[in-house]
């Protein structure tokens, strides 16, 4: 049966066109596709299915042939290897077709080697190295598939001066001062006022941003009693070390430890 090269308006094709051009740069290209003798002879297996183990070497070797003659036909000059696969290939191919002769035993056991034995080995072999080197060129390379970044941090950090006794009682007299002047009016009731309460409160709007201002503390509170209740909870916090003062210009930074 004859081997089909192509399939034109759905007729297969078994014989090249006698008129067929191919352009002497094309099989240039073609031939530098391989690396070397093996990468031609495993494409020439394993275009056709073949079993690596039991090579139709009379077939192969035609093969092979064809595109040597090919080369040499346009002039391309071919690795002295590339010949030395050829006489290799056509060696096996004789020995294959001689008929057997009557030796003795120990003739007889080397006459059983099959002559394809070494060169299936260096095909294996070959094809083993060939897949590791594919899976390697399909990791990861640098200057191909990624780059190195370098980034510079700036780790300088502003350090904000720590809060004094001064600086807190001048906030502390501002906001009373801010209270009173809210409270037109002043109701003496008995108020049960928790400074826990207002701890966990303070705590809870420092959990977002890490940080608050002391003056944001009281805003919302117009009672003065509140806001002296609110006041101790920012020391209590202060002295437990659950937050600490700082100074930022013309307010209290409030940071949550």
């Amino acid at each position: 049966m004859q081997q089909v090269i192509a399939r034109v308006n759905n007729l297969d094709v078994v014989d090249l066109p006698k008129d067929l051009y191919i352009d002497p740069e094309a099989l240039q290209i073609f031939l530098e596709m391989f690396e070397g003798p093996l990468d031609l002879l495993l494409y020439l297996i394993r275009k056709q299915n073949l079993d690596i183990l039991s090579i139709p070497i009379a077939n192969i070797t035609d093969q092979y042939i064809t595109y040597i003659n090919a080369m040499q036909t346009i002039n391309i000059d071919l690795a002295a290897e590339y010949l030395l696969m050829a006489a290799t290939l056509l060696a096996i191919k004789s020995r294959m077709m001689l008929p057997p002769a009557s030796k003795t035993e120990k003739d007889e056991e080397q006459s059983n080697l099959d002559p394809r034995n070494e060169l299936i080995q260096k095909l294996l072999e070959y094809e083993k190295i060939k897949l590791a080197s594919i899976s390697l060129s399909e990791m990861p390379l640098l200057h191909r598939d990624y780059q190195w970044v370098n980034i510079e941090l700036n780790t300088t950090f502003t350090i904000l001066p720590k809060v004094c006794i001064e600086d807190l009682k001048n906030a502390w007299q501002r906001v009373l001062l801010q209270a009173i002047t809210r409270n037109t009016e002043h109701n003496i009731e008995r108020q049960e006022l928790s400074v826990r309460e207002y701890m966990t409160i303070i705590l809870r709007k420092l959990s977002t941003h890490k940080t608050a201002s002391f003056f944001s503390m009281f805003e919302e509170i117009c009672s003065i009693s509140h806001v002296v209740v609110n006041f101790v909870a920012i020391l209590e916090l202060t002295k437990e070390g659950l937050i600490q003062l700082e100074m930022s210009k013309s307010d209290i930074i409030l940071v949550l430890t």
